[in-house]
């Protein structure tokens, strides 16, 4: 497709970027870059999207969609790819795919379409709004109408890391292989094939990643970027692991050490800026409440979730705390494929406990009573939260 340069200048991840810039040579890429405009501007642009990143705040100020922002993506991915960071990356490719998400929902319908071929997605644009179904709630009717629909496949393929049970395909009103779609949520697919576009490609191959560091740290403007990303991110870095993801029952009191596999994998993945499902933050919510973690630490650690709101996050983890919801019990984190006891190769929770009171070997069946087994081991138990339940003694 024949796309408008200052359309792929806004958006430089679009596929027409080989098409237009086929020129750029990878070798002498970062000299070029650094002779054609001054270093001042593109340091302060690629530093501003990384403080903001580590400041978890959603937008940057100076986003500009000029010739410029065509390099600094480029730029972008070679820094990624040498931080070899994954904590960074998935800050930055949250934060990149938002202001894209913001940037797109200011776009008119023929020029998302014209985004949309350029994707290569099979997406249907009609000039008027087809009425595709009706909600029904209480006595108001609300009326379904899109300007989009899109292949099945492709959108399996573009909401196959988003989780949420609304997003099923079979929760989708589905016509001759094409789903009808709000162009919001079009766009939010968009964002999410984005995200991933600013992720580089996991390699076991660290001496050609070495190499290829060293090579663009012998460029002087290059390399002073790199070392003041190193340095904005050492000073963050233990915000993040002892704020986000240091818990505390009480003050001078720290659980994380005693948290079982199942959580401790979820709140990997949530460090590292993946995406959870709708069930895993459930979760993670509802367990948290019952160690009474901070309201606002809960919310702190999907700061770093791609489609983290602040407002809408707080308000769920509030009324979750309102209704004392009860953390799941292992066998249905088994069912759900929670349990990480195997992976972490976890003996309390692989051979269980020997319980004086019964004369046998016992199995753990709930999160918050391993919590308080390694607690009890460690000599630790005064302030532990009791279990209600008789049959876990």
């Amino acid at each position: 497709m024949n796309i408008r340069i200052e359309l792929l200048n806004h958006y430089p991840w679009l596929p027409s970027l080989k098409d237009h810039y086929a020129d750029l040579a990878a070798e002498d890429f970062i000299k070029e870059l650094f002779n054609k405009y001054p270093k001042e501007e593109i340091q302060e642009r690629v530093l501003s999207l990384f403080q903001a990143a580590f400041q978890n705040i959603e937008q940057v100020s100076n986003y500009k969609k000029d010739e410029l922002n065509v390099y600094l993506y480029l730029l972008l991915k070679i820094l990624l790819y040498i931080l070899d960071n994954k904590s960074v990356t998935n800050r930055i490719a949250n934060l990149y795919s938002k202001i894209n998400f913001s940037e797109l929902m200011q776009e008119s319908d023929a020029k998302l379409y014209d985004i949309c071929q350029d994707l290569e997605l099979k997406v249907y644009y009609y000039e008027l709004p087809i009425t595709y179904g009706a909600n029904i709630t209480k006595n108001q009717r609300e009326i379904l109408q899109t300007k989009f629909r899109i292949h099945f496949i492709d959108y399996l393929s573009l909401a196959a890391n988003l989780k949420d049970d609304y997003r099923k395909l079979i929760n989708n009103p589905l016509s001759e292989g094409f789903i009808f779609i709000q162009k919001r949520s079009l766009i939010r697919l968009i964002q999410e094939h984005v995200r991933k576009k600013i992720l580089p490609k996991e390699s076991e191959d660290k001496v050609t990643l070495t190499a290829f560091r060293e090579k663009y740290l012998e460029i002087e403007e290059f390399k002073e970027i790199y070392e003041k990303i190193l340095e904005e991110w050492k000073e963050k870095k233990e915000d993040f692991e002892n704020i986000e993801f240091k818990f505390e029952f009480t003050e001078g009191s720290d659980l994380s050490n005693n948290f079982p596999p199942c959580l401790k994998e979820i709140l990997l993945k949530a460090k590292e800026g993946e995406n959870l499902n709708h069930t895993e933050r459930l979760f993670l919510v509802f367990l948290l409440h019952a160690l009474n973690y901070p309201v606002e630490k809960i919310v702190n650690i999907f700061s770093v979730l791609p489609d983290f709101n602040r407002e809408k996050t707080l308000y769920q983890v509030n009324f979750a705390l309102e209704k004392k919801y009860s953390p799941h019990k292992c066998d249905t984190l088994k069912s759900l494929n929670f349990c990480m006891a195997e992976k972490y190769k976890d003996e309390l929770c692989l051979k269980g406990y020997y319980s004086r009171k019964t004369e046998e070997q016992r199995k753990i069946s709930h999160p918050l009573f391993y919590i308080q087994m390694k607690e009890y081991r460690g000599s630790k138990s005064k302030n532990i939260p009791k279990l209600q339940a008789e049959n876990e003694k």
